[in-house]
């Protein structure tokens, strides 16, 4: 089977939906299942064949290659360079990983929706932006031969907001793998840690705050914030820092590479994430593989991903979430307990990428829509 895919997201720092795909074609890399695939990445510029999490493309291996179809990584290369390019080619079957998928493609697509939050909560988007997310996604989900939702939560919020029939969804849950897992020498540093992008919906200012009141029982903490910040009415974290006395103490970066990134889950004592709208919400459980104790806000998604794994706080809670930091925080040596483990090992890419492959291929089987 051939098999194209909007490999956008793989350029430049890759990050949510980029590392999703390259987890997904990683994990077909190495499964004998796709000895007799062929995965045709279409991309507006070369994808760089040395970053270590794309080694899928650093080998011989006949199976991937990479198509430019030179332009920009917006929606007029998605809708108007693209389907011309892959109707010529064309593959049995095309995956669009975020969100919305080219219009005019005569072949079968499935189309990945990890939220939907430009529908449920257009307060956090531009209009214009929010206006082409949504008829964007809503005519692509029409058109699509397959959906994949990354959570039984978003499963149900395409069927409520988008008017899809719930059986032409699958659920196909992100995962996790070995990267983050700490040396057993490791010594962890009184760290707070919050990776991700920067969206209003994840609540920072009341992280800020929450640590403020934390510091004054353990004096020597420290918050790290790190993600590229997307907020929208835009939030000044290092502002709010710096206004709440904390300048010193709490460090804001956009991006680290994977190095940092698991220097950082190796030292941390207490994970942050406090996002009230998640499709999933894939860094809390980066952070557990790192032996890391997580603290979320208490919603629907979070029991569903986290199960008993995570410490729950209330929305606004500043004094519980305050307290929630400390006990984190005065744990010297956290590890991965027993809970943890046994919820980490619900999550497979392998098994995501097998989920992922059987709706690709009963696309490709199906009767066009």
């Amino acid at each position: 089977m051939r098999i194209g895919i909007d490999a956008r997201e793989l350029l430049a720092h890759a990050t949510g939906v980029g590392r999703y795909l390259a987890s997904l074609c990683q994990a077909w890399a190495e499964s004998p299942r796709t000895r007799a695939h062929k995965f045709t990445l279409y991309s507006p510029a070369s994808i760089p064949e040395d970053e270590t999490r794309f080694s899928f493309l650093n080998s011989s291996d006949p199976r991937f290659q990479v198509r430019v179809v030179p332009g920009s990584r917006g929606s007029w290369w998605e809708q108007m360079l693209l389907p011309p390019v892959v109707n010529a080619d064309p593959p049995d079957v095309f995956f669009s990983p975020a969100y919305a998928a080219p219009l005019r493609l005569t072949v079968p697509v499935v189309l990945t929706i990890a939220d939907i939050s430009f529908a449920s909560h257009p307060e956090w988007f531009r209009w214009r932006e929010g206006l082409r997310r949504r008829w964007l996604a809503a005519r692509s989900a029409q058109r699509a031969a397959r959906i994949l939702a990354i959570s039984q939560f978003t499963r149900r919020e395409i069927v409520d907001w988008l008017g899809i029939d719930a059986e032409r969804i699958a659920v196909t849950p992100l995962a996790v793998d070995g990267a983050w897992a700490p040396p057993t020498s490791s010594v962890r540093d009184p760290l707070v840690l919050f990776v991700g992008s920067i969206f209003t919906r994840r609540h920072l200012p009341w992280l800020i705050a929450a640590f403020g009141r934390a510091l004054a029982r353990v004096p020597d903490a420290r918050l790290a914030i790190i993600g590229a910040n997307r907020t929208y009415p835009r939030e000044d974290l290092r502002t709010q820092a710096a206004d709440a006395g904390l300048t010193g103490r709490v460090s804001v970066e956009d991006w680290v590479d994977d190095a940092r990134l698991a220097a950082y889950y190796a030292r941390a004592r207490v994970f942050v994430f406090l996002s009230d709208y998640e499709g999933f919400g894939l860094p809390p459980l980066e952070a557990l593989t790192a032996g890391v104790p997580i603290v979320v806000l208490d919603t629907p998604v979070a029991r569903e991903v986290y199960g008993d794994a995570a410490t729950y706080v209330a929305p606004g809670d500043l004094t519980g979430i305050a307290d929630a930091l400390v006990r984190g925080l005065t744990l010297t040596t956290p590890a991965c307990s027993a809970t943890a483990e046994h919820l980490l090992a619900r999550y497979s890419w392998a098994h995501t990428a097998n989920l992922t492959l059987d709706a690709l291929e009963r696309a490709a089987e199906a009767p066009q829509r």
